[in-house]
Order: structure tokens, then sequence, then C-alpha cells
């Protein structure tokens, strides 16, 4: 690709995440970018917006080609605030999330962050891809193979883009490069997290719930299910659309339900 674009980067880790670091040089030599990433981690948000409280939004840092900013709010705040500030005139080429510390395989993209502000990007037109890493959280994440394997993604990304209301999810495994056994297309896994809560007691006797939670896997033999991939030792791509309609039961309810 030698044309050069305008990318806007978040993520849901906040502004000094290890993993935004990594994105922001895997997307730096395909143009010049616009960061708007939260003050604060924002896992788990999903989309969910600030309502009743006012917003903060401030530079953080400038140089050639790259500018920060920092919201106070969500991953989905940070999306829609900086498409109202910086791009009201003309919209992004592409908007990036991540790269998140854990994975987003599964059930868990109903909770992410990181793809609560690709949904975003959609909602507004904006081509929209996210990215995560199979990592235990960790915040000294190796993100190497990440750069390597997510730059080839977005080479064929802008060369052969999805449809409009589609959005990308991207997950890495967390090994090293030379590991990692190829790139697959894939479908969003069947689980659930379980046994999410412990209750514990604090210093003055009341009690309280910590999350916590383990992972189910609803199908461990599924070779095309994301999460099985990722646990494999593959990069996973999943393309998910933002209506979540089930259009088999519209018509085999719209059949059924004859008081209706």
């Amino acid at each position: 690709m030698n044309k050069k674009i305008h990318i806007f980067v978040t993520n849901d880790d906040g502004i000094s995440a290890k993993g935004l670091a990594a994105l922001t040089e895997m997307v730096r030599p395909f143009g010049a970018l616009t960061v708007v990433a939260p003050k604060e981690p924002q896992s788990g948000m999903s989309g969910a917006m600030t309502i009743g409280t006012p917003l903060r939004l401030y530079e953080h840092s400038r140089e050639e080609g790259l500018e920060r900013y920092v919201c106070t709010g969500t991953p989905v705040d940070c999306v829609k605030i900086g498409l109202s500030q910086f791009f009201s005139e003309q919209k992004p080429d592409l908007l990036v999330s991540g790269i998140n510390h854990g994975a987003n395989t599964s059930a868990a993209v109903f909770y992410s962050g990181t793809l609560g502000a690709t949904g975003e990007g959609i909602l507004y037109g904006v081509p929209s891809i996210g990215f995560s890493l199979s990592t235990p959280h960790n915040p000294d994440a190796n993100f190497d193979s990440c750069i390597v394997y997510g730059r080839k993604i977005l080479e064929q990304y802008l060369i052969h883009p999805p449809s409009p209301d589609v959005f990308i999810n991207v997950n890495f495994p967390d090994i090293p490069n030379d590991q990692i056994k190829g790139i697959r297309f894939a479908r969003q896994g069947k689980g659930a997290w379980i046994k999410e809560f412990e209750k514990r007691r604090d210093p003055h006797g009341y009690d309280y719930y910590w999350l916590t939670g383990e992972f189910r896997n609803d199908e461990p033999e599924a070779l095309d299910a994301d999460h099985n991939l990722v646990n494999l030792g593959y990069v996973s791509i999943v393309p998910h659309q933002f209506d979540t309609t089930c259009y088999p039961e519209v018509e085999r309810l719209g059949n059924v339900w004859k008081f209706l």
C-alpha cells in the first residue's frame, strides 16, 4: 500500500497500556494517526457511554504524523468525542482498537470495550478492526508477534476491505512469533463465564464480591471456533456484523406465534 491514510486509534486498557503503544507502532507505517484513548482502564465496558457526567479531553503528546489525546470516559466515549472533535469535516479512513491485554473470543465479544469501540466506528460508517492478545492480562505482555502479523492483516484489509456493516475481530495467541502456526478465518466460538464472583469479607466484617470466574468451553473440539484456534496457536479473524437479528427466527416465530 503506497497511499497514506488517516487512522483513528483507540483501546480499552487506557492511554498508558503497552498494547496501545504496540498498536500505534503496528499501524504507523500506513498513515497519519490520531489516538484518543481512555485515561484509565475500561475493560468490560462494551458499548457503554458516559451519561450525566462531563467528559474531559486533553492532549497527551504530539509529533509529526501522530497526535495522542486522553478522554476521561469509556472506549465508546473516545470514539464519539474523537470523531466529533477531530473528524467533523472528514471521517478517518480506518479505526483500529487494541491491542487488548486479553483475548476477545467467544463470549468475551459481548463485554469487550475493545470491540465496543469498533462497533461504534461501524455505526459512524468508519471501517473498523479490533486486535487482542490472548494473555492473562499481563501488563508487560510481549506484542512483537502481533505487530508482525497485524501488519500482514492490515495490508489485506486495506486492499480487500469487508462489507461496510462488518467489523473485524483479530486475536493473537500469546506465543513467540516463530511458534505461530498461521492465520485462520473463524467464527465466534460458544462458551460462557461461570463461577464469576468470589465472596470475601472486608476488615469491618461486611461481605463484598470480587469478579473472578472461569471460562466454560462449550465446543472444545470445534476447529473453526475462534477461541480454540487461538489456543492451538493460530491468529484468528472473525468478521462481526452489527445487526444481531436472527432472521430465520423472525420467519419461524412469525409463522408459529399465531396469536399475534
